[in-house]
């Protein structure tokens, strides 16, 4: 698609504008880096009219609110766990273009003074408004449940250890994934709820009462539920009932067909339901690039027809989804209302992230980020506060 100018004021008008209290056919007005005025709502500033304005005619597709993924270690074959800044702005590059305007850059399991670096490195484009702040997934995890995560460098997550890395990343570390069973884990998860940041259980061995028991403790996300922690059982139920069956926790599933099984989405979502879901990608570098070997961390990785796997052990490696396949799937093939769809790819995450009153809705005063669809859910536009990354209509 062309590139296009991206003018002060805009209005979208003929699509179907997904909203917190359902569909409209409506203008949305965006001004600067904001929505002036959007359906049903009294507008943030008075915008006008068209008079000067941009006039996008959008009949035929759908306008949705920003993506926001919460787990995310990469794509267009760069890595946040790299350390680098031009790694990272690849990645953000690459999932914005897919409709995520809001990410946390997800790091793997390494070695302590590494990923502290890794993370003064991440914390400056959090500063810098290009990241919402920084997830550490691992080293603090199980070795029964390490994934693709290097068993060597792991260890259990004693509190001294946890600070170091959340004052590594300067006051932008907003979550942690740890398996709270292990030695120091339930004091972990007590000093990041303390500190203000997101407690998730994952990678854990522990049953039902140890994972209810990070719960108490402050824990509020289960992270990629059912991946990397003992299956569902009907006499040892495990961590999987106790996350589902809390409100307190919100947990995220990987919905790009090969991590979850169809039926097994339904049931989370509808066990959890529609506000406790979070689509997340867990995607790893080589997300918008074609098959091939990558790096994850220390670990190298094959992907072949899109899966990605370790090349050592042959587990599965993060994804290559980004969330704008997520959303296709989850309206074409798990058939949740578009509402839900929303909820979980945008508001959830906004909400969980603090950020609700910014971002994951299409409300006036709110930033203008929003993705247009085609009829049939294929990204056809991309506009992050204000700017369109991708204009729907080619010139």
């Amino acid at each position: 698609m062309a590139a296009h100018t991206n003018p002060r004021r805009a209005v979208l008008t003929g699509a179907r504008v997904v909203l917190p209290a359902g569909v409209v056919r409506d203008d949305l007005t965006i001004e600067g880096d904001r929505i002036a005025a959007a359906p049903g709502a009294k507008a943030a500033a008075s915008p006008g009219g068209r008079a000067g304005a941009e006039v996008v005619d959008l009949t035929g597709h759908w306008v949705v609110p920003g993506f926001v993924d919460m787990h995310v270690h990469g794509g267009g074959g760069a890595s946040f766990s790299a350390g680098t800044v031009e790694e990272a702005m690849t990645a953000i590059a690459t999932h914005r273009a897919h409709g995520t305007t809001t990410m946390l850059a997800s790091t793997v399991t390494g070695d302590l003074d590494e990923l502290a670096r890794q993370a003064a490195v991440l914390s400056e484009l959090v500063e810098q408004g290009d990241l919402a702040g920084v997830h550490f997934e691992g080293p603090f995890i199980s070795p029964h449940r390490c994934g693709a995560h290097q068993p060597t460098l792991l260890r259990d997550p004693d509190p001294a250890d946890v600070r170091k890395l959340v004052d590594a990343a300067r006051g932008t570390a907003r979550m942690m994934t740890l398996a709270p069973e292990l030695p120091g884990g339930l004091e972990s998860v007590r000093l990041l709820a303390e500190q203000g940041v997101i407690a998730a259980v994952g990678h854990t061995d522990g049953d039902y009462a140890a994972t209810l028991a990070a719960v108490d403790a402050g824990a509020t996300v289960a992270t990629h539920l059912f991946n990397a922690m003992p299956p569902l059982g009907h006499r040892d139920p495990g961590p999987v009932a106790a996350l589902l069956e809390d409100e307190r926790v919100t947990v995220e599933l990987i919905n790009d067909g090969t991590h979850l099984h169809p039926s097994v989405l339904e049931l989370a979502h509808r066990a959890a339901g529609a506000g406790r879901v979070a689509f997340i990608t867990d995607a790893m570098g080589a997300a918008g690039m074609s098959d091939g070997r990558y790096p994850l961390g220390p670990m190298e990785v094959e992907v072949r027809d899109g899966v990605a796997r370790l090349v050592e052990g042959g587990s599965i490696a993060g994804s290559t989804l980004t969330l704008d396949t997520a959303f296709r799937r989850a309206v074409t093939v798990d058939r949740l209302p578009v509402e839900q769809v929303v909820a979980a790819i945008s508001a959830n995450p906004a909400r969980l992230l603090g950020r609700y009153d910014r971002i994951g809705s299409l409300e006036a005063g709110k930033d203008a980020d929003l993705v247009v669809l085609d009829e049939d859910f294929r990204l056809a536009g991309v506009m992050r506060k204000g700017e369109w990354l991708t204009h729907p209509i080619a010139s």
